[in-house]
């Protein structure tokens, strides 16, 4: 007896439809055929034990499985409950009738219970793609799956419950969620405000520079002078993720498994921060079975780099490709995957080894060469995509002593939200680009240029302060930026000195 039972594969941020058919016919053979990797191959002996747990027998016949296409291969533990059915309907021990209709993916423990699995978004995804009716997951995937409308999603706790409801034994309950309402629900609930932060008033206003235009950002300054702390309150005031954002962001972390249990979409820009001895397979995602790394995870939030130039040198450098291009590519000899990479850049560095070089009160005990050397870690192609340079100065006992709360996080959220409108507005007609840190040389010369007097006052800082020539382009972007915050629509010269303000680095003279 011939069955075929749908179960889904996940390949990079997407998933494709796997049949399992399954024959049965006279003798006492087991072939499990289709490309399947050691973890799939092992849960024959999975099956048995859950089976045998709850009451039922593998039946004996001679059983050839085929996981189709054949030329994609099988990872993992998740396809011992497709598997598990398939071998049952193909024994007559339960009512194939109904197999077709849905698409089941869960791993078994000994006794029968079933364990996450990774990617149910996106499976969830296909499986409504696909015209099915419905599907079933562990019930810790439920939540994730069920933000997908237009298909029923079941989560169960033991295969007995799917046995049950093939033979007709027993009704299962659809997982409901509300996306929208818990989605927007949770939007604006930060654990970390601005309003906390003691003066440093020049740094929040880079950082809102930086969030209302998309930009990259490098803090620069002494040991506790409050460079994490700012940075770790960023997302609270960057706009809000739209449902399609949140969608894709959230199928990026329901493959990498990161999801908690019972999650639904994510309503936050992600915050990643990884450690400084970061590999450059982590950084950038691969492996033998290839995940998203770091980059990815960081997708339509931030990737923050505390004490950049302690990373490797490698690590660094292929950042380069993912700021251009918003996605990075896993090469592999048999197949590409390619995973978004669309992520606010967010570093944070001492100005020298000791880290007191230009500290108001405490002596810094470097020598010139040192100090260049220790910055010529960051490479010049890299420190090119930072569109802002801010030097952080430690915070004086007359302002940290101040009670006053600064200004909270969600008024400034609220002038970046009108700056991003503004600049979607202005490229809606230009696909990809909706920011100003996106704007290519052509739209830089339709809309930052500025006037005669604009154009007097860069040609002055360039040659005064030895500005470097890749500088030029990084203070047109974030000039557009400063004038959208403040509703203008031509770039003045006030906004061309601030934006020439924001970059300390390229001051030939900045590090003696």
């Amino acid at each position: 007896m011939l069955i075929k039972v749908f179960g889904a594969a996940v390949q990079g941020i997407d998933a494709t439809l796997i049949t399992i058919e399954v024959n049965s016919s006279r003798g006492c053979m087991f072939y499990l055929v289709g490309l399947p990797d050691s973890a799939v191959k092992e849960s024959h002996q999975r099956i048995i034990s859950a089976l045998q747990f709850n009451g039922y027998r593998i039946p004996t016949s001679n059983m050839v499985i085929n996981m189709a296409p054949a030329d994609i291969r099988k990872e993992g533990s998740a396809y011992d409950l497709p598997l598990a059915i398939g071998m049952l309907a193909a024994g007559e021990v339960i009512c194939s009738e109904n197999l077709n209709r849905y698409l089941m993916m869960g791993e078994l423990s000994l006794d029968g219970s079933l364990q996450p699995i990774k990617g149910a978004l996106p499976i969830a995804i296909k499986a409504r793609e696909l015209g099915f009716e419905g599907m079933i997951v562990p019930r810790q995937n439920a939540q994730e799956a069920a933000v997908v409308n237009n298909i029923n999603v079941y989560g169960v706790e033991n295969i007995k419950e799917v046995i049950e409801f093939f033979n007709k034994k027993r009704e299962l309950i659809p997982t409901l969620v509300n996306t929208r309402e818990e989605f927007y629900a949770q939007q604006s609930n930060f654990d970390l405000d601005f309003s906390d932060v003691k003066g440093q008033e020049n740094v929040k206003r880079a950082l809102e520079v930086a969030s209302a235009g998309g930009h990259n950002i490098l803090l620069i300054g002494a040991p506790g002078s409050g460079k994490s702390m700012l940075a770790k309150r960023l997302p609270s005031i960057l706009p809000p993720l739209s449902l399609g954002e949140s969608l894709e962001t959230t199928k990026i972390h329901s493959v990498a498994g990161n999801l908690q249990e019972n999650a639904g979409l994510i309503s936050k820009r992600p915050f990643r921060d990884p450690h400084h001895t970061i590999s450059t397979v982590a950084m950038t995602g691969g492996g033998s079975y290839p995940q998203p790394g770091e980059i990815s995870l960081a997708h339509n939030g931030i990737l923050f780099l505390d004490e950049l130039p302690e990373f490797n040198r490698s690590v660094l450098e292929v950042l380069r490709q993912p700021l251009e291009d918003r996605k990075i590519t896993i090469s592999r000899v048999k197949s590409n995957v390619e995973y978004p990479a669309s992520f606010m850049l967010v570093a944070s560095m001492n100005p020298c080894p000791c880290g007191y070089y230009n500290h108001p009160t405490k002596a810094c005990v470097c020598n010139p060469g040192q100090v260049q050397k220790y910055l010529n870690r960051i490479s010049g192609p890299l420190l090119d995509r930072i569109d802002l340079q801010i030097e952080v100065v430690p915070v004086p006992f007359e302002k940290m002593s101040d009670a006053r709360p600064g200004e909270p996080s969600t008024v400034i959220r609220e002038r970046v939200i009108q700056a991003r409108q503004i600049q979607e507005s202005r490229y809606a007609n230009y696909p990809g680009i909706y920011c100003n840190a996106q704007m290519t040389s052509k739209l830089l010369s339709l809309y930052a240029r500025p006037d005669d007097k604009g154009l007097a006052l860069l040609k002055t800082a360039m040659n005064r302060l030895n500005l470097s020539a890749r500088a030029y382009d990084r203070i047109l972007k974030v000039a557009r930026t400063i004038a959208d915050l403040k509703n203008s629509e031509f770039i003045q010269p006030s906004h061309l000195a601030e934006a020439i303000g924001y970059r300390n680095l390229d001051r030939e003279d900045w590090a003696g």
